[in-house]
């Protein structure tokens, strides 16, 4: 997992999975906001405390998964090999 890595420790990923990881944040960040904004309609203490440990959780995960692409560095094509 990522806690194992140092700070300034980078490896690589494709394309294709940054563009999925990004596309996870975005979804993760826009989920939180909305559930943000359902808060005003709730009246149950247990629930509303429920409801912000989803918001939480949803708005961590974005930023741990934003810490991952920052110490990413695309994957390069490697050339094939003359046999």
């Amino acid at each position: 997992m990522i806690s194992n890595l140092t700070a300034n420790e980078t490896f690589e990923i494709s394309p294709r999975f940054r563009r999925s990881v990004e596309e996870r944040i975005l979804r993760l960040e826009r989920d939180a906001a909305y559930d943000e904004a359902q808060l005003d309609s709730l009246t149950d203490g247990d629930h509303i405390r429920r409801h912000l440990r989803l918001v939480g959780m949803q708005r961590g995960e974005a930023l741990r998964m934003r810490m991952f692409l920052d110490r990413a560095k695309p994957r390069l094509h490697n050339p094939l090999l003359a046999l």
